[in-house]
């Protein structure tokens, strides 16, 4: 039998799937035990790198036994252990338990989630794009449009009505880092609207029956861009919020397209004055 490499210096070692803290990080992806602890888990080196670049700090890191000698997987348990976090160096039988069964990764860490105010329409920049996504069901194309927020330089997403968790672990997986990113915002439909009506410049809503093309619509900044749920798309109580509709055009036999897919359509159309290789 291979003898067990001792611990890495200040992390503590954990073989036992009984252990308490081992429960605790398996019970984050249950949404219930997110929304009462505030916390959440991201999974991956590159993930974890995106999070120490864009400044957060880790409640706890779990990283597999030996895998952090060197390399990357050694500067972040420094940066883990100088935030103060938890370090917990376990076995593969326990790591089999936390990390995803798809393309498992060696290293997670616990983070708290971060949710910000709705921004005040007046203060809001020209140069901003805000997406305020209703309803939105599935946790991929939430991680999906969270990417693509960050790829364009968006400012934020407002989250509006029963909306799927954004630091769900398909989501924050999804996002590739850009959950560390992309302020995110938290809001019921009415108080929505009431906002919405204070927004300087446009609002911009996708809909079946707009007949305006949304590649020759004369935006006017800031854009507050909306977006309805997979299938039914915006409800008419928020389609009338907007000062503006417009449609994607379609020549085959479908008349949708997956919302990410249409959410980055428009969002690289709104940014595209602003987009420079």
């Amino acid at each position: 039998m291979k003898p067990r490499p001792e611990p890495v210096p200040g992390t503590r070692a954990v073989t036992s799937l009984q252990n308490e803290r081992v429960k605790f990080v398996r019970a984050l992806a249950m949404r219930k035990t997110r929304r009462e602890t505030g916390l959440f888990v991201a999974e991956g080196a590159s993930i974890l790198v995106s999070a120490r670049a864009a400044g957060w700090r880790p409640r706890m890191l779990v990283f597999l036994a030996g895998s952090a000698a060197g390399g990357v997987h050694r500067d972040l348990l420094h940066w883990a252990q100088k935030s103060g976090a938890e370090c917990l160096e376990v076995s593969e039988a326990v790591l089999g338990k936390l990390a995803a069964k798809e393309n498992p990764q060696t290293m997670l860490g616990v983070f708290e989630q971060q949710w910000k105010p709705m921004p005040e329409p007046r203060l809001v920049g020209n140069d901003q794009v805000w997406l305020a996504l209703e309803g939105i069901r599935d946790p991929g194309n939430l991680g999906t449009i969270i990417r693509t927020l960050d790829a364009v330089g968006a400012s934020g997403i407002l989250l509006v009505g029963a909306c799927c968790d954004p630091y769900a672990r398909e989501s924050v997986r999804a996002t590739m880092g850009s959950i560390f990113n992309v302020p995110l915002v938290r809001t019921a439909a009415e108080p929505f609207g009431a906002w919405a009506q204070r927004w300087p410049g446009d609002v911009v809503g996708t809909h079946l029956a707009a007949s305006e093309d949304f590649r020759a619509a004369p935006y006017r900044e800031p854009i507050l861009m909306l977006m309805g749920s997979e299938g039914p798309g915006l409800t008419d109580r928020l389609a009338q919020v907007c000062s503006r509709l417009v449609r994607i055009p379609m020549a085959g036999r479908l008349d949708s397209l997956n919302l990410a897919v249409a959410t980055a359509l428009m969002l690289y159309e709104v940014r595209r004055p602003r987009l420079h290789l």
